[in-house]
């Protein structure tokens, strides 16, 4: 038997009895449970509690922060969680909530279940497939492909996937087609919404027979048929009319069509996968979407979060790009100013924005030396005023606000922006603490001293 190690760790004084049952029944099962102490132990784990605590929230929260990991949260109280208690916890960085009131053999092999479809996510999160064409690790984008993952390869529903222009939904399209486990699996067809004209949209979808219409000197395949055996990705679904989303809804219900000018009903099987930027259930409310023809399409939805939500991908992601552009170059650094320039700069096109200017700056660049600030181009160079000081906007504001509504105090917000600002400032550059001590105005030691309290801040008591 293969066997899994898996770190734990207890918060609490007191069922020390229950967590050492349950180690033995996983035990079994091929899981052991190690304890995070030890710095050997990556991945999964669980966090066995006996009181909700801030203790529990705060190192749930690290953990999500630092390694975006999936975290089991199991209760050993004997009083049942309330569904807020429940709720708070997910949202703190559980992946999961259990309650543990007599370790058993089903319990046991109910946790391993859960551990082993993780630590499949994890494997197919780290090949090459995924890592190369999906270049991030913010904790936002990883969360977003575990769960593509998991739909892509462990089911075959249709997938709805949302986010702005430019976030990557064709990528997370192909992805899923290429981790669809079906194994007669055919070929992916795309078909760009956008491009499809009302009056030739019926051979578009459905093909159409010889004669059928002028100019139609022979029979056509349309996507669903070419479709058959694959996936079918309908890219900016929500272009489409009223009236062809209800020729569409009986062949994504049925998966059986006409050919146009034909008479014989054709079978076809395929997975769905759709795109858009648009909020459907809103197009719906405005008449412009029908709501039988969604729910047929978003058996899962997924919404890709735009490049400000994922800022410290945008280095891996101009490395990437910068690999494609000159294939065998060494890998290139960006100066200071370039470095902070890329973080700092907006990207209403997101990631599709972000490739288009480093081609820009390839364009300038001469060499396999440092990328320096002179490779920007005039037109996408900062324009340094005064506004660029008022960092202290709105937003900044009202996150002040809610927190003084959650009953904060000055010291409490205090020390919540010195951390934020400590781990943007390492996300920034890239984990290098003296590149981000420079940035936070400290020197390297009180960083690392910074850290260190931190961390014995979090620490917590192991069972005997």
């Amino acid at each position: 038997m293969d066997r899994n190690q898996v770190w734990y760790q207890h918060l609490g004084d007191t069922h020390s009895d229950c967590c050492e049952r349950l180690a033995r029944c996983l035990s079994a099962l091929g899981i052991d449970l190690c304890s995070r102490r030890d710095d050997a132990i990556t991945g999964a784990g669980i966090v066995f509690f006996d009181t909700l605590s801030e203790q529990l929230i705060e190192l749930l929260g690290q953990h999500a922060r630092d390694t975006g990991q999936q975290i089991l949260a199991i209760t050993l109280a004997n009083d049942a969680l309330s569904s807020v208690d429940i709720w708070r916890l997910l949202r703190a960085g559980a992946a999961d909530v259990l309650a543990l009131t007599q370790p058993s053999a089903a319990f046991a092999a109910s946790i391993a279940e859960r551990l082993q479809r993780w630590q499949q996510i994890e494997q197919l999160l780290q090949t090459p497939l995924v890592r190369d064409n999906l270049v991030g690790r913010s904790r936002a984008w990883l969360a977003v492909l575990r769960q593509v993952i998991e739909v892509a390869h462990f089911t075959t529903a249709s997938v709805l996937i949302g986010g702005e222009s430019g976030t990557g939904k064709e990528l997370i399209a192909r992805l899923i087609h290429t981790l669809d486990p079906r194994q007669d699996k055919h070929e992916l067809v795309i078909l760009d919404c956008t491009t499809v004209v009302p009056e030739l949209a019926g051979s578009e979808f459905f093909g159409h027979e010889r004669g059928a219409f002028t100019n139609a000197v022979s029979a056509r395949d349309g996507a669903f048929a070419l479709a058959d055996h694959g996936s079918l990705f309908l890219d900016e679904v929500g272009e489409l009319p009223i009236p062809l989303q209800a020729e569409l809804l009986r062949v994504v219900q049925e998966r059986t069509y006409k050919r146009v000018g034909g008479n014989q009903w054709k079978s076809t099987d395929f997975r769905l996968v759709c795109a858009t930027n648009r909020d459907l259930l809103q197009e719906e409310v405005q008449g412009r979407f029908r709501r039988d023809f969604y729910y047929r399409i978003a058996a899962f939805t997924c919404t890709l979060p735009p490049l400000r939500e994922r800022r410290e991908d945008i280095l891996p992601l101009a490395r990437a790009f910068w690999k494609q552009l000159r294939p065998g170059a060494p890998a290139p650094e960006f100066d200071v100013a370039v470095r902070d320039y890329l973080l700092a700069r907006d990207y209403p096109g997101n990631v599709r924005e972000l490739k288009q200017l480093i081609a820009r700056i390839s364009y300038r660049h001469v060499g396999d030396g440092l990328i320096t600030a002179g490779d920007i181009a005039d037109d996408d160079r900062p324009i340094l005023n005064l506004a660029t000081a008022l960092w202290r906007d709105d937003a900044f504001e009202h996150a002040v606000r809610h927190a003084l509504a959650q009953g904060l105090g000055l010291k409490d917000i205090g020390r919540a922006a010195e951390d934020a600002a400590e781990r943007v400032a390492l996300e920034d550059e890239e984990g290098n603490l003296q590149r981000a001590a420079r940035k936070l105005g400290v020197t390297d030691r009180a960083l690392q001293l910074r850290r260190a309290n931190r961390r014995q801040q979090g620490a917590v008591d192991e069972p005997n």
